[in-house]
């Protein structure tokens, strides 16, 4: 089975993520590792990495053509990131979804600064990105159709989440 987990940051995509693949004993490919390699290969910091990306389309579509090349050619992995729905063909495909305050309470808890910082980056981030989904794939990131499962990580912690999508992997045909 493919598993596809994506959401806006905060929602808690790494999260349950990490949480499923320990439970199932597979792999998780995360969008923001391969970012980070990526920005690793070219060496330069993630903060370069994402200006650059945000004027150097070629940066996002790298991304996705490994996610995808990883996606549509292995079984028995979970695929991380805001695109690996869109990408994947033959997938189970979550969206964890939750309030903007809420994700960026948790980017504050996280990663420090002032809620007012986060939320201002957070803003401008998924605005750029939004824009570049659209300009790149034609894909309108706020379209959930293409999902399986929605939850809101908002009304539940991690573990009930992940107990729920265990339910719902296992119904499909489990790792």
């Amino acid at each position: 089975m493919l598993l596809t987990i994506s959401g806006l940051p905060g929602s808690g995509t790494t999260t349950v993520g990490k949480l499923l693949t320990e439970h199932y004993s597979v792999d998780i490919i995360s969008a923001g590792d391969v970012f980070r390699g990526l920005a690793k290969e070219r060496g330069v910091t993630l903060a370069e990495f994402g200006r650059l990306a945000e004027s150097d389309p070629s940066i996002d579509i790298e991304i996705d053509k490994r996610q995808s090349d990883i996606a549509n050619s292995s079984d028995n992995l979970i695929l991380e990131g805001r695109l690996a729905g869109q990408m994947a063909k033959k997938a189970l495909k979550i969206w964890i979804k939750a309030p903007l305050e809420v994700r960026v309470k948790r980017i504050v808890d996280r990663e420090g600064s002032s809620f007012e910082v986060r939320m201002q980056e957070t803003v401008e981030r998924e605005a750029s990105e939004a824009l570049r989904y659209k300009e790149i794939h034609s894909i309108d990131i706020n379209d959930l159709s293409v999902y399986d499962l929605v939850v809101d990580s908002s009304r539940w912690d991690q573990f009930v989440i992940t107990d729920m999508l265990k339910k719902a992997i296992d119904a499909c045909g489990s790792f």
